[in-house]
């Protein structure tokens, strides 16, 4: 039996009174990718950002239901924002590097955590760089603002940089919508390779991409979870009229 990492019960969302997210119950896999889908404005994204407490920075949210990470209520009152983030890193839409060199992007995790020893930071350094499939076009200029790289750098230096903390859960909200196709590929490939280590929970609004990279999908529609499964099954034979018809491309 394949063991659960993380399970949603019964989880809504609401923004002031809209409701955003309708009873979501929805558990991940240890190891490998899931894609999230749907058309814009479906709920997947604000989905992805409750499973590390990203909405806790939006006023007006309620959340009500149960998430749990490795058996914890993420959500306890006891429960460390801090914390949860290290272990379920996020990547974001747009590449947003900050503006220091690509040495302290990667190792800003780990001085916050008290990390100062040099040789510890050197080697994370090379350790989350070549995870992110990215270490032999940065490793001359470690010392050079992360800002000077391109687009598809950035992305996977931000990729490092949630890397080094040494995550059990990798959140990524549609990662290479900013990107051009190589560098989408780049990643994609980067992805595939560390799917083999991580949890991996990605938003994309490419069908094709969901397709190359998930082993299983989550179909959104409307705050509700549709249908979800193994990829390769749900592509070629949905069992929802909703699924198929997004498939299919008659909406979204």
């Amino acid at each position: 039996m394949t063991e659960k990492i993380l399970t949603t019960h019964d989880l809504h969302l609401y923004y002031g009174n809209k409701e955003a997210l309708k009873g979501i119950n929805l558990d991940f896999n240890r190891l490998g990718i899931t894609a999230l889908i749907g058309p814009s404005g479906c709920g997947k994204s604000t989905y992805l950002r409750t499973l590390n407490r990203m909405n806790d920075l939006i006023p007006d949210v309620t959340i009500t239901g149960e998430v749990k990470f490795q058996g914890r209520d993420l959500y306890a009152p006891q429960a460390d924002t801090v914390e949860i983030r290290k272990e379920i890193g996020m990547v974001f839409q747009q590449p947003n590097p900050f503006p220091f060199s690509i040495y302290e992007n990667v190792v800003y995790g780990l001085r916050i955590a008290g990390v100062r020893d040099k040789s510890v930071l050197d080697e994370a350094v090379e350790k989350s760089l070549r995870q992110a499939a990215v270490w032999d076009e940065v490793r001359d200029h470690l010392h050079e603002s992360a800002l000077a790289l391109s687009g598809g750098q950035q992305q996977r230096v931000c990729i490092a940089r949630v890397l080094a903390v040494s995550p059990d859960i990798i959140l990524l909200d549609e990662p290479t919508s900013a990107l051009d196709p190589v560098s989408t590929s780049q990643i994609e490939a980067t992805l595939l390779n560390l799917r083999h280590d991580y949890t991996i929970i990605i938003v994309t609004h490419n069908l094709q991409q969901a397709s190359r990279i998930s082993d299983r999908t989550a179909f959104f529609m409307d705050g509700e979870l549709v249908e979800v499964g193994n990829t390769k099954e749900m592509f070629l034979n949905p069992e929802k009229k909703k699924t198929e018809d997004y498939l299919s491309g008659r909406f979204g």
